[in-house]
């Protein structure tokens, strides 16, 4: 008798048929199959000298790096492209630990997202945390751009609750984004005083345009700016060091959560997720070097299109904005700089996709 060791595909091709099997009573009604995208293997990167050892994979293991990102079936092609940025990068990747933020109301569901992220990265320290959508739905507002009002994008403001009690620090992080430096570089920044937050400050941008006339002709709402220790400023949260003790001992997610509810009575502002934390952060951001957010190079909102980068060192590329290296490589209608993507992309183009018909079960 032979012992045949099943391949990588025959092994997902299993897991999936299990996975619906085992969950018949979960209903797909807008779905007639799901199709599951093929990711290749990423090489495997080892501690240098004067790593920590790691005793353990435990999330709360003391030598952790902590990263948070959202991993959702629509930008996971993304997400895979920013992990390997970062343990390609990173001079101690055995001991980062990814935080991913799913949706309940993913097609793929967090079974099937955790099975693609292991056959990519093997040796990876992760968990994935299945977000509710009833925290935040109601909340929401209309945006200029609809992938704005993705519940999913909100996930940030619950990092605190979602994450386990030992984790007092994290790096929050988008899908659209590579990591081009080493990741404890921007671990290890301090936020001092009362700071929670620090990423970097665009103090040249018109602040005044991401709140509404309304917004500003107000005395009540506009004087929340009042007492901040620097000037308020723009900032991306995309990319952020965060501090979750704090977070949490001040309950900041019921201060934008606060903001949004305002928004919900007089719209006081247009762009999704990122004006409430500018509400409650800006002017007492830990102002950390741009070199860590070149930002903008999907373009703006509504057009997407080709942006070059800002003068400068670059530790962190974001394709922020409408359009997506992926897509627009895809589409044979790449912007420059989105082939300095291309290298980290991990998504098998030449081998055929799983289709698993749901009324076949």
């Amino acid at each position: 008798m032979y012992l045949i060791k099943p391949s990588l595909a025959v092994k997902i091709s299993i897991f999936i048929l299990l996975f619906f099997v085992t969950n018949a009573i979960r209903s797909y009604p807008l779905l007639d199959s799901i199709i599951l995208p093929r990711y290749a293997e990423a090489p495997e990167y080892r501690n240098g000298a004067g790593c920590s050892i790691s005793s353990s994979s435990s999330v709360c293991d003391s030598s952790n790096v902590h990263i948070a990102m959202t991993l959702d079936s629509e930008y996971l092609r993304g997400s895979m492209a920013a992990v390997l940025s970062v343990l390609k990068h990173a001079s101690c990747p055995e001991n980062v630990f990814f935080h991913f933020i799913s949706s309940e109301s993913d097609k793929f569901g967090t079974d099937l997202l955790s099975q693609l992220v292991r056959s990519s990265f093997p040796s990876l320290n992760f968990k994935v945390y299945v977000f509710k959508e009833s925290l935040v739905k109601k909340l929401i507002s209309s945006s200029i751009r609809e992938a704005l009002e993705n519940p999913l994008n909100y996930a940030r403001n619950y990092l605190a609750e979602l994450l386990e009690p030992c984790v007092n620090r994290v790096i929050y992080l988008d899908s659209d984004l590579l990591v081009v430096d080493d990741i404890h570089k921007l671990w290890s920044i301090s936020l001092t005083g009362s700071r929670l937050i620090g990423a970097p400050e665009y103090c040249h941008a018109n602040f005044t345009k991401y709140f509404s006339d309304g917004f500003w002709e107000n005395q009540f709402l506009s004087k929340v700016f009042d007492g901040r220790k620097n000037k308020p400023c723009y900032f991306n949260t995309g990319v952020m060091v965060m501090d979750l003790e704090k977070w949490r001992e001040g309950k900041y997610r019921r201060k934008i959560e606060r903001w949004m509810e305002v928004q919900k009575q007089r719209r006081i502002y247009e762009l999704g997720s990122l004006p409430p934390f500018l509400l409650v952060f800006a002017g007492d951001v830990e102002a950390i070097d741009h070199k860590w957010n070149q930002h903008g190079l999907g373009g703006d909102n509504v057009v997407g299109s080709c942006r070059s980068l800002h003068p400068g060192p670059v530790s962190l590329l974001h394709w922020s904005g409408k359009g997506k290296p992926w897509s627009r490589l895809d589409a044979k209608m790449p912007c420059p700089l989105d082939h300095l993507w291309a290298p980290y992309d991990l998504y098998l183009h030449q081998q055929q996709e799983y289709e698993l018909p749901i009324s076949s079960l």
